[in-house]
């Protein structure tokens, strides 16, 4: 599990949006409040959030816009071969992050270890308060209906930033609309 932040992207309706606190932590010492851990990739067509190294993610995120323009913007088959790519290379195996990635389509979680993971419920959380992110998200998405994805994503993080000590309340929330849905 990574410490230091949160980062949940939650699909509803015509909108999908993806969030992430601000905080920086090094042990048990806040280093920065206001950092953004969300990042539009493909000229705005995906959105990505990382917990982990900032390198690490910044290195990745390049690589993952490499593999995104490779495959003519297909983020699943983008994410599988950055995957492959991360596991294997043995300068990219040492990179340690987690990343959410969302399009118009999908929503996927990838890592190191060879995953890419495609939620069955439109909700994912990743990063040391994902858990509580993600319980808020899950329950909200289930009993809150006339709620846009954008107010769940904040709403979840306001949640997680209540009860995690690695994670602030300075949210970046990125969102985009799919057309005639």
């Amino acid at each position: 599990m990574f410490k230091g932040t949160t980062i949940i992207a939650v699909r509803r309706g015509n909108q999908v949006a993806i969030g992430g606190d601000g905080q920086v932590s090094r042990g048990n010492t806040i280093m920065k409040g206001s950092a953004n851990k969300i990042r539009r990739l493909l000229d705005g067509k995906v959105i990505v959030g990382f917990a982990g190294s900032t390198a690490d993610a910044f290195t990745l995120f390049e690589r993952f816009e490499k593999k995104l323009k490779d495959y003519n913007g297909n983020l699943t088959r983008a994410a599988v071969e950055l995957a492959k790519d991360w596991r294997l290379d043995k300068a990219l195996r040492r990179l340690e992050a987690l990343i959410l990635a969302v399009d118009k389509d999908k929503t996927l979680l990838l890592s190191g270890a060879g995953d890419v993971i495609e939620p069955d419920n439109h909700v994912i959380a990743i990063g040391s308060g994902g858990d509580y992110a993600l319980s808020a998200a899950t329950a909200l998405v289930k009993h809150a209906p006339d709620l846009d994805a954008e107010t769940i994503v904040r709403e979840s993080l306001t949640i997680a930033a209540d009860i995690c000590i690695y994670t602030n309340h300075n949210f970046s929330i990125e969102v985009l609309t799919t057309e005639g849905e």
